[in-house]
C-alpha cells in the first residue's frame, strides 16, 4: 500500500509541476499577446480610455465656454438700442472728422496777346 501511496504522491508532484509550468507559460503568452495588441493599437493611432476621457472633458469645457460667450454677446446686443443705427452713426461721425480732399479747378485757357476771346466778347456784348 505504501508503494501505491508513493506512486500516487510522485504522480501528483509531477502533475502539479506540469500545471505550474503550464500556468507560467500561459501568463507569458498572455503578456506577449497584450504587448503586441498595445503596440498594434498605438501604431493605428488609437488612444487609451484615460486619454479619450481627458480630451472629451476638455471639449465639453470649451463648448460650455463658447455657449457662455454666445449668451453674453446676445445680452450685450440686446442692450444696444439699434445696432445698425449705431454703426451708421459711427460711420457718419467718422466721415465728418475726415477732411475731404480738395481738388483744384482746371485752369482756363489764356488768350494769346492781341487776340480776344469769343467768350469775353459775348459777355461784354450781352
Amino acid at each position: 500500500m505504501q508503494s501505491n501511496n508513493r506512486l500516487l504522491d510522485d504522480i501528483a508532484k509531477v502533475a502539479n509541476g506540469a500545471l505550474s509550468a503550464a500556468a507560467g507559460a500561459r501568463q507569458e503568452v498572455e503578456q506577449l499577446m497584450q504587448q503586441r495588441l498595445e503596440r498594434f493599437l498605438n501604431d493605428q493611432g488609437w488612444v487609451t480610455r484615460e486619454e479619450f476621457e481627458a480630451v472629451r472633458d476638455m471639449a465639453r469645457k470649451a463648448r460650455e465656454a463658447q455657449e457662455d460667450l454666445a449668451n453674453r454677446l446676445a445680452e450685450l446686443e440686446a442692450r444696444m438700442p439699434n445696432p445698425e443705427a449705431a454703426s451708421k452713426a459711427k460711420a457718419k461721425a467718422k466721415a465728418k472728422r475726415t477732411p475731404k480732399p480738395r481738388t483744384k479747378a482746371a485752369p482756363k485757357p489764356r488768350a494769346k496777346s492781341g487776340q480776344t476771346s469769343t467768350t469775353d466778347d459775348n459777355v461784354a456784348s450781352g
